[in-house]
Formats: C-alpha cells, structure tokens, sequence
C-alpha cells in the first residue's frame, strides 16, 4: 500500500507512455518512483494507515458499477449547461476528454504544468484558476461577488 500511495502522489515525472492497461500495476509493483514526492513523510504515512483501514473498495465499486449506472442514467441528457471549469495537468497521463465541449458546452478549459494530482502538485496555481474564473463569472452575473466572496475569503487564499 505504502509504495503504490508514495508511487501515486509524484510530480514532475519525466514524460513516458505508460503500458497500455498497466498504470495501476505498474505505480503498484515499481520499486524506483519517478519524480518528487507531492507528500511529506507523514502525509504519506496519513494516507497508508487511512487506505489500510478502508481499502480502494469504494473507488473501484464505481468502475464495478459502470454497466448499471449507463442504464440508469439512459433517459438523462448528458448535457452540462451551467458554466463550468475543467482544470487538466499537462502532464497527466490520463488523456483530456476530447469532446468534452459537446457535454458541457460552458466549459472553460485550463491546463497547469502538472500531472494527475493537481491540487496537491500545484496548490496555488489551481487556487488561482478557480478564483480566476470564478470571478469572470461574478463579473458576468453581476451578483455583487456572491460566488467568489471577494475580500477576505478570496485574498487569504490566494497568499
């Protein structure tokens, strides 16, 4: 658990196709991890006792649970209308959803020099994009800053 965790939380990893199907199993069974820890010590030592505790059952039952959710979800539009922000690590091995603008026709796309962990390899960057672009859409809906909480809430997390 410890070494597939320390393995998972990296940034700045030199660029390299993963094995087709094998990510998991290879971020599990690697005994060098590539690029710079994203957690301390004892973050990493947070997230083993948590993960050893629970496991991953509740990620992979959605993936378990994908068949019946597409039934489930047959008559719903699978359109999103209200504006929304979709941050990507450019160096994320997962791929950016190419027709992501067909299903949510408002979305505003960012990229940061990061990989799959975006929040925790860049914490002010992504910080910054949400306030960004929540303050477009205030300036947009005139709401007086009701979204962004302009002052104090805003300015404290950006410093």
């Amino acid at each position: 658990m410890a070494r597939f965790l320390r393995n998972l939380y990296r940034r700045n990893e030199p660029p390299h196709e993963p094995r087709r199907g094998m990510l998991m199993v290879d971020l599990a069974s690697a005994e060098t991890a590539l690029g710079e820890p994203v957690l301390s010590d004892e973050e990493l030592a947070g997230l083993v006792c948590a993960f050893e505790s629970t496991g991953f059952t509740g990620s992979i039952h959605w993936y378990r649970n994908l068949d019946r959710n597409w039934h489930l979800l047959a008559d719903v539009v699978p359109i999103v209308r209200q504006p929304a922000l979709m941050i990507y690590g450019d160096r994320d091995v997962i791929p950016r959803a190419p027709r992501l603008s067909e299903f949510v026709p408002r979305v505003e796309v960012v990229g940061l020099d990061c990989g799959h962990s975006i929040q925790q390899e860049n914490p002010q960057e992504t910080g910054g994009a949400i306030l960004t672009w929540l303050e477009k859409q205030d300036a947009t809906s005139g709401s007086n800053g009701l979204l962004t909480g302009r002052g104090v809430a805003s300015d404290q997390m950006m410093s």
